[in-house]
């Protein structure tokens, strides 16, 4: 079981930092994913800077949310 968002913000370059129940710092890259789908959407960047937690992962103003084992396994841990 992956542990829930507890918090995100927007960073440059279509990145989210996440911090997950943990405690862990990870940063997930929507750039590669921004020709697919809903995920397009996301390129404009007031959509983008949309993006909340709701229930235990994170989800943007158009109605696209992304399952939380995913943004673990697809982020990297942040820097101190």
């Amino acid at each position: 079981m992956y542990p829930s968002v507890i918090s995100v913000s927007p960073l440059n370059d279509y990145k989210l930092l996440l911090v997950f129940e943990t405690s862990e710092k990870r940063i997930f890259d929507v750039a590669p994913y921004l020709n697919t789908g809903k995920f397009a959407e996301l390129r404009n960047p007031s959509v983008f800077h949309t993006v909340t937690v709701k229930f235990d992962t994170i989800e943007w103003s158009n109605q696209l949310d992304i399952d939380p084992e995913f943004l673990y396994e697809k982020s990297v841990k942040a820097e101190a």
